[in-house]
């Protein structure tokens, strides 16, 4: 907690007695992996903050399909788990640790209390969901006009970057809630992908064998 400024940005922006009640009322979070943080039937959460790990914001159709949304890494904030304090915005979302993390969690009640007070975190607020809102487009492009193998070699190459590794800890099940798509057509795809010699598959585990050939994919 004592680097709450580069955290939130809107710290700055608070008088002291509003920056003692943000710092009384932050909670360190922990989740395991798998676990839910927050449904949209639930109560408003508040502002989130992943110190470690990553979450994974999705939707959920009636028939039970997920697609997901975007995701929160370290060092970056969820807001829209705070949305029910955004007026214009309505957003029936869950949120997921898909590994081990821990977060910093300013509750809805105080921040609440704050964002009446303080035009700049409601900016702040509005700012962050509109980012937010462009990797949901993002997706959403991805499902509207890719095919499946194209979405799931751009989704092994992202982690394969963002991760700093060829060897990718995930299940077809997984990469198919990440994708929006079947696990049975995500195994067929990665199937292909194997015999094509990109990757090599094993239990829970994808190993690129050819970032050239994977890239080809996409």
């Amino acid at each position: 907690m004592d680097n709450i400024m580069n955290i939130f940005p809107f710290w700055s922006e608070l008088n002291s007695a509003d920056q003692e009640l943000m710092k009384n009322a932050l909670q360190i979070e922990k989740y395991n992996k798998g676990m839910q943080v927050h449904r949209y039937d639930q109560n408003c959460k508040g502002l989130i903050s992943v110190s470690t790990g990553q979450l994974r914001i999705y939707i959920l159709s009636e028939e039970g399909r997920e697609v997901t949304l975007y995701r929160v890494h370290e060092r970056e904030t969820c807001v829209l788990s705070a949305s029910c304090l955004m007026d214009t915005i309505a957003f029936d979302i869950h949120i997921e640790a898909t590994e081990d993390t821990e977060v910093l969690l300013l509750p809805s009640s105080t921040l609440h209390q704050i964002l009446s007070r303080n035009p700049a975190v409601e900016l702040y607020m509005y700012k962050e969901a509109a980012a937010n809102f462009s990797d949901v487009m993002w997706m959403m492009q991805q499902i509207l006009f890719m095919k499946v193998d194209q979405r799931v070699a751009q989704f092994l190459w992202d982690e394969m970057v963002r991760k700093d590794t060829t060897t990718l800890k995930l299940t077809h099940d997984e990469i198919a809630r990440y994708i929006g798509s079947a696990r049975e057509v995500v195994t067929k795809v990665m199937k292909y992908f194997a015999q094509e010699g990109a990757i090599e598959l094993s239990r829970g585990k994808v190993e690129i064998k050819d970032k050239n050939l994977l890239k080809s994919f996409l």
